[in-house]
């Protein structure tokens, strides 16, 4: 099914992994080598100290290269060439960029340890060494520069911390997909269930009675086949509503059924020696639209489990109101449920349990479970089987 479009924004991986390694690496090239170039022109350095500016400059910004695979190592490498390049060059030297994004790539890809370990040690060499190569430490410097390298742990951290969220909240986005998707499936399973069981019930039956009367009563078996195929398009017709919601954007192809179709659903329901009834008591009410279609399926999947379970000579169904509650009551005078299926509607029903008849009896309580209702499964006056569902009247529409 589709994601909404604030899910599609929060699955996306952020920019290219290209653009994310080869940023630092031009962004640093761009301010570092330059910088070096100009400061030595201005300090009219010799050619081989000013070569080795620029060449420190330079393969400190190229080596963020490799800081996507090895994060670690990179940044211990740019900083050993920040502190060549500090202790070898001029009191006023180019701003070691590259050594700002190894820190911050680090942290973020997890190589936190290897970034305080190498930058600390680099720090702690360049205050010792500088007064050795002739450089004065001022104390603001000092500080200034101490600042600057926390803020580039700061920022590491903050980014891995926003990476973080980011990877948790697509994980969530994923899980509710497949969560809504596998309630999808189980809805879709549960409606071809009910439409095909109660179908093919009613087909399997008139084409016994069609075959056993075919030679001695023509005219029964001929209206046996017109029963069959009236179930059958009734069935092709709900299984085409069912799938037309799979196709994106479509609507379903015939309205979901209402209380207003169970006289057909009772009137269709021909099985031979079999008399069912339908006693109306809401006196002309209905239930909101969600009730009326759960009900509805409820009655189809009671009728089908008589059909092929009960063995009964009668059916009754009765809709009735209860204060704010929508009732539908299905009795038989078959032989009632069997002790595995009575064992499978109590409790907690498990999928995959073997019962012909459980996972139709699980579809009932799901139905009404999704309303906030509830289905009962008890023995009959008559001595079959009570199905009652109670369903709130004013679900949600």
């Amino acid at each position: 099914m589709p994601v909404p479009p604030w899910d599609d924004q929060a699955a996306r991986q952020g920019p290219p992994p290209a653009v994310v390694l080869l940023l630092p690496v031009v962004l640093s090239l761009l301010v570092q080598v330059p910088a070096a170039i100009g400061i030595a022109v201005w300090t009219a350095a010799p050619p081989a100290l000013a070569a080795l500016q620029i060449g420190l400059a330079a393969a400190g910004g190229l080596a963020l290269l490799a800081s996507r695979r090895w994060p670690g190592p990179t940044v211990v490498v740019v900083a050993l060439l920040a502190l060549a390049a500090v202790l070898t060059g001029p009191d006023v030297g180019p701003p070691s960029l590259a050594l700002a994004f190894a820190i911050v790539l680090a942290i973020v890809r997890g190589a936190a340890v290897w970034a305080a370990s190498a930058v600390g040690v680099a720090w702690v060499v360049a205050v010792a060494l500088g007064p050795v190569t002739g450089h004065a430490w001022s104390p603001f410097r000092v500080a200034a520069t101490t600042a600057g390298l926390g803020l580039c742990f700061a920022i590491g951290w903050f980014a891995r911390r926003r990476r973080e969220r980011a990877s948790a909240f697509r994980e969530a986005v994923a899980r509710r997909r497949r969560t809504a998707e596998e309630r999808e499936r189980v809805r879709i399973a549960r409606e071809l269930h009910d439409v095909l069981g109660h179908a093919l019930s009613q087909i399997n039956v008139q084409a016994s009675v069609g075959l056993h009367l075919m030679d001695r009563d023509p005219e029964q078996a001929r209206t046996a086949l017109a029963s069959i195929k009236g179930a059958s398009k009734t069935a092709l017709e709900e299984v085409r509503s069912v799938l037309g919601v799979l196709r994106e954007g479509e609507a379903p192809l015939a309205p979901q059924a209402e209380l207003a179709q169970l006289p057909r659903l009772v009137s269709e329901f021909a099985v031979p020696g079999l008399t069912t009834s339908l006693d109306d008591r809401l006196g002309g009410e209905v239930p909101a639209r969600p009730t009326q279609f759960a009900a509805y399926r409820i009655a189809q999947e009671a009728l089908t489990n008589v059909a092929r379970h009960a063995e009964a000579s009668r059916v009754e169904l009765r809709l009735e109101r209860d204060g704010e509650v929508f009732v539908l009551t299905v009795d038989d005078d078959g032989v009632g449920l069997s002790a595995n299926a009575a064992e499978a509607t109590t409790g907690a029903i498990a999928l995959g349990d073997g019962l012909e008849a459980g996972r139709g009896l699980l579809g009932m309580r799901e139905r009404a479970a999704l309303l906030g209702g509830t289905v009962d499964f008890t023995a009959a006056p008559h001595g079959g089987t009570r199905v009652t569902a109670r369903l709130p009247w004013g679900a949600p529409r």
